[in-house]
């Protein structure tokens, strides 16, 4: 009886956590059948939505690619032109012409929500905001942004007072017209998809044709019309593009989104290139993603409407691409000057190395004091530290136990180099620019770290130097002080 007792009372805790195990499983087992039809029904919407099984979600998700698409294209001159406000200004100077299209289908047919009088309506107005715009800046002593300011506040002004007069006429039914402003994309017709894709299809063919033109345009108008090309008129077949796409996005994201798609991937796209040709491809994809993934998942979900979550998915290529890009993007510029910055202390500090053996040439000691190094550039102690560590591992110097470091002899070869080129820049500046000899120290050392080869060649073939392979002497004064007070003579080269 006693053994068995200890047996029990040993395997007590083990039976307890069996039985525990299996009652949760037992109760757990219909929340685990519930998830796993959960999983199974989000993949058939999945399936369902991304293969086009239904004729709705076939025709909204090609629309809106195709607009996310040319959106992507022009927006990019957009862009690149600095007139991005300018797209705002546009899509809310349309508001008045879809009123007063309506208004003037009513009186005249009873049906005002015909779509293309009401587009024609859009396109007129965005014309006249444009030609506003132009007439403010050329006629004016206002800015920019206080011409695009007046403009859009004026139209979009005009334009909520005539919806208000449309939505209080007793003939014609004016419901269904803040969709212009909202977008209504889930209403799109196979009709509508065929116009964006026409759309689609003029502003890429445009875009090829007319790359070199509109390149100029943006990068150096005032060039192209040195040169004669006819700028005005290639200005304005860019912005009656920009309108054309806006007119016709009116539907899809409405007039305040429709702003996003030209200018939210072109943004996007140049954080990831510095050539136009792949900037101009990469902000159409980014704007065809936006327009397939923001509708598909505004299907996916039936409470999210589509041209806000259209928006939110370029917004979110956005930021990715903010922090990821590989040309501008956050990250890329904050490792660039990591190692710009690491750089310019190595370098620094291979010069004064360099120069300290030039003012001690028979000195028996082992190398200089950290603690001169310390006070000759007001380094940090951790900096300095750092420096001489990550210098130590490259093997261009050798630090010895009392505290003193010296070049080791391919430290000095890189040393060499750097003084080469401080020196070419110090001179260049006292002999073309006027620069004092006394100040010229600290010139040359803001652009020394970052002269490429090329310029290195020109500044020896515009000084005439010796030879490439000599160095040429210091135009001031170089001396250490150590930690001691004591100054090393000065030497003027």
């Amino acid at each position: 009886m006693r053994n068995r007792a200890k047996f029990i009372h040993r395997n007590l805790l083990s039976i307890l956590i069996i039985v525990a195990t299996v009652l949760i499983g037992t109760s757990f087992s219909p929340a685990v059948s519930a998830g796993n039809l959960a999983t199974d029904s989000l993949r058939s919407d999945l399936v369902r939505v991304f293969m086009f099984q239904d004729y709705n979600t076939r025709v909204v998700v090609t629309g809106t690619t195709l607009l996310g698409l040319a959106a992507g294209l022009i927006g990019t001159f957009l862009v690149l032109r600095k007139r991005a406000l300018l797209s705002d200004t546009l899509s809310h100077a349309t508001l008045p012409g879809i009123a007063l299209a309506f208004i003037l289908m009513t009186l005249v047919s009873g049906d005002g929500k015909q779509l293309l009088p009401l587009i024609i309506g859009a396109a007129i107005f965005s014309v006249l905001g444009t030609l506003s715009v132009l007439a403010i800046q050329r006629f004016s002593r206002l800015k920019d942004d206080a011409a695009l300011g007046i403009v859009l506040s004026v139209y979009f002004g005009l334009g909520v007072a005539l919806m208000g007069m449309a939505t209080r006429m007793d003939a014609g039914n004016a419901a269904g017209l803040s969709s212009f402003i909202y977008g209504k994309t889930a209403s799109m017709l196979f009709s509508d998809a065929l116009l964006i894709a026409g759309t689609a299809l003029v502003a890429a063919i445009a875009c090829i044709l007319f790359f070199k033109e509109f390149s100029m345009v943006c990068f150096d108008a005032d060039y192209g019309m040195t040169q004669g090309w006819p700028v005005a008129r290639l200005d304005f077949l860019m912005m009656a593009l920009v309108i054309l796409v806006t007119v016709i996005g009116l539907q899809a994201v409405g007039l305040i989104l429709v702003v996003a798609l030209l200018i939210i991937p072109a943004a996007s796209a140049r954080f990831w290139t510095f050539r136009l040709r792949n900037m101009l491809w990469l902000s159409g994809a980014f704007g065809a993603l936006s327009g397939f993934v923001g509708s598909g998942v505004s299907a996916l979900m039936a409470n999210l409407p589509a041209g806000a979550v259209i928006v939110l998915t370029a917004s979110l290529f956005f930021i990715f691409s903010m922090v990821f890009g590989s040309a501008r993007g956050l990250l890329h510029i904050g490792m660039d000057r990591l190692r710009l910055g690491r750089k310019i202390m190595d370098e620094n500090l291979l010069r004064d190395l360099f120069e300290w053996s030039e003012t001690n040439p028979n000195e028996g000691t082992p190398g200089i004091e950290i603690s001169a190094l310390k006070h000759r550039r007001s380094w940090t102690q951790s900096a300095l530290k750092k420096t001489i560590r990550r210098l130590h591992r490259q093997k261009t110097i050798n630090v010895y136990s009392e505290n003193r470091v010296n070049l080791s002899k391919s430290g000095r070869l890189a040393a060499f180099e750097v003084v080469r080129r401080h020196r070419l820049w110090e001179t260049y500046l006292i002999t073309h620019a006027d620069v004092a000899p006394g100040i010229v120290d600290l010139s040359a050392d803001r652009i020394e770290h970052v002269l490429e080869p090329e310029l290195i060649r020109q500044l020896e073939e515009k000084l005439e130097a010796e030879t490439k392979e000599k160095l040429l002497s210091s135009p001031h004064t170089i001396s250490f002080t150590g930690a001691d007070g004591h100054r090393t003579p000065k030497m003027t080269r």
